[in-house]
């Protein structure tokens, strides 16, 4: 058996300025094991990747984040999804957090995102 000893993060968001920005990040702590940019593609990426967390832009296209967020977490009860945007409407950050996600930050706050996934593989663990 092979003991993962950091979290494998799956990033889902389309705009590629933002996808290098948080693999950079999120590398430095986690193993990022994709990137996926269109939401329908999503469901086989989890299934195939294995993400302990996956990182999930609100906007995507064909199938929104939150429309995913709900589709991952009804599927797999333990699946962790945190929603980023770059928005920062109340409406949508409670959709999210009722549809399943274990948070909902701004894309800009990579340092509480972090935190986030951190926190979340020590509760998985």
């Amino acid at each position: 058996m092979i003991v993962q000893t950091r979290p494998r993060v799956l990033i889902v968001d389309d705009n590629p300025g933002v996808v290098r920005a948080l693999g950079r990040a999120l590398s430095l702590d986690c193993d990022v094991v994709g990137v996926i940019t269109d939401g329908s593609d999503v469901a086989d990426a989890a299934a195939r990747l294995w993400p302990v967390v996956l990182v999930v832009d609100v906007n995507l296209p064909n199938v929104n984040g939150l429309d995913v967020c709900r589709q991952i977490t009804q599927h797999n009860p333990r699946a962790k999804v945190i929603m980023i945007s770059a928005m920062t409407d109340d409406e949508v950050r409670r959709e999210a957090l009722e549809g399943g996600a274990s948070g909902f930050f701004h894309k800009s706050a990579a340092d509480e995102l972090i935190a986030a996934i951190r926190r979340i593989w020590t509760e998985s663990t």
